[in-house]
């Protein structure tokens, strides 16, 4: 039988505490205190993240005849799971240990990561899409934009675009079109080095909420893009400078055939551009010509409809209303879990 362990005593205890004997805990047991430790190291992005994971899952496992290979997709989302909630407690692990921020190297590196895996898994969910684009519809909707584009603007946007296509102004567009790429690095990377922790967090949560929305919209109703769509309808490929290669490069490897509406672009900036609104409103400014230009060059380029901008534009912002709501949502929780366990105390 174990022996208690006693606490060394330090300057201004007001006794000695001892500590009661280590219960050792069967496998199946062991588990669930971990997979509990875990989630309660969860917040309000992970409750997103995870929801998103499962919700998946079971369109998957209910449209398998859809997919070539369901059970290897559902392997993969489980597997992710598994890693943001390993991620999750082994930071949490690593916070009980040390008694000031970045005081070990383990912190310093699980730490890291906490923070900075949302961008691989936004990459990884929209590189997935690929695959889950015919899960539930079988059939391209390109036809509908197309024709909302006719109604709403007399004419097809990006073939009429066609007739302004200069070098200059192709390079502009492209580079605005890269601008995508960088508005969240920009303003959670401010927010990290600030240590703005709960700001930070906020914005991940923001975008992980218009992003679900995009998926979960893509899955259901399936777009290729005008780049697919119109092909063939172009007199002439867009000629630039390096972002235009630089983009086409990235097209080459990254491409996802569907999920185009709504524009996850549109969608991504929307909601980097509005939490930059509510945490660092300095930012906001110098974010916005940058992301109206963006919203533009989608539709040049040829990679999406007007509606799909304008489905970008709803599903960002709705999901910085909605993720807004789950964050209050989380904290309510935690506070009333901390209230309980100091009750119980």
């Amino acid at each position: 039988m174990n022996e208690p362990r006693r606490r060394d005593y330090q300057a201004g205890d007001s006794a000695i505490v001892w500590t009661p004997p280590t219960e050792r805990l069967g496998f199946p047991t062991l588990i669930a205190k971990e997979f509990g430790e875990a989630w309660a190291a969860c917040g309000a992005f992970e409750w997103i993240a995870l929801g998103y994971l499962a919700l998946s899952s079971a369109l998957i496992s209910l449209f398998a005849e859809n997919l070539a290979h369901p059970m290897r997709l559902i392997a993969t989302q489980t597997g992710v799971a598994l890693l943001i909630l390993i991620l999750c407690r082994m930071e949490a692990g690593a916070a009980e240990r040390t008694h000031w921020l970045y005081e070990s190297f383990s912190y310093r590196f699980w730490h890291f990561w906490r923070h900075w895996y949302p961008h691989l898994f936004f990459l990884f969910c929209f590189e997935e899409m690929g695959r889950l684009v015919h899960l539930v519809n079988p059939g391209w909707e390109d036809a509908k934009l197309i024709a909302l584009d006719r109604w709403l603007t007399g004419m097809n946007p990006s073939l009429w675009l066609e007739q302004f296509t200069l070098p200059a102004l192709t390079e502009f567009m492209q580079f605005a079109y890269f601008t995508y790429f960088v508005y969240l690095l920009i303003l959670g990377g401010i927010l990290y080095y600030q240590r703005d922790f709960e700001s930070y967090w906020a914005v991940m949560t923001y975008s992980a909420a218009g992003y679900v929305f995009g998926y979960v919209i893509a899955t259901l109703f399936p777009v290729q893009s005008p780049w697919f769509t119109l092909a063939g309808q172009w007199h002439g490929e867009l000629v630039g400078g390096p972002f235009t290669a630089l983009i086409n490069l990235i097209e080459k490897y990254g491409r996802v055939h569907g999920a185009a509406f709504p524009s996850q672009h549109v969608a991504g900036a929307m909601a980097a551009l509005l939490g930059a609104w509510r945490h660092r409103r300095w930012l906001f400014w110098i974010f916005l010509p940058f992301v109206a230009s963006m919203c533009v060059s989608t539709v040049y380029v040829r990679n999406h409809y007007v509606a799909d901008v304008l489905g970008g534009i709803v599903t960002g912002s709705l999901g910085y209303v909605v993720g807004g709501w789950v964050i209050a949502r989380c904290r309510a929780i935690t506070e009333s879990r901390n209230i309980a366990n100091a009750e119980r105390v």
